[in-house]
């Protein structure tokens, strides 16, 4: 199984690597700059989850990755657990 996927509102894509109450890692395709605010959908196990999130940091992950790490925002107690239970069975 594979990290969940993120489909950017405004382009590209990224996997959640890890999630808590507080904060979010992905590995996204474009890199966006700190203090953004974006917004995507989430697609796995035939489930779709808006995904807000405001960016800490952006840090290029190899050739064509970018590491973004930051904090979700406006994501129902509900919705979390589902992604955290989707990134935890995906490292199992």
């Amino acid at each position: 199984m594979s990290a969940p996927r993120v489909t950017w509102a405004r382009g590209g894509e990224a996997r959640v690597m890890s999630i808590t109450a507080d904060a979010i890692a992905l590995r996204s395709t474009v890199p966006w700059p700190p203090g953004s605010r974006i917004e995507g959908t989430v697609q796995a196990e035939g489930a779709a989850i808006v995904l807000r999130m405001k960016v800490h940091s952006s840090k290029r992950d190899g050739e064509r990755d970018f590491m973004l790490q930051g904090r979700p925002i406006d994501l129902p107690r509900e919705a979390r657990e589902r992604l955290e239970t989707w990134v935890r069975d995906k490292q199992e």
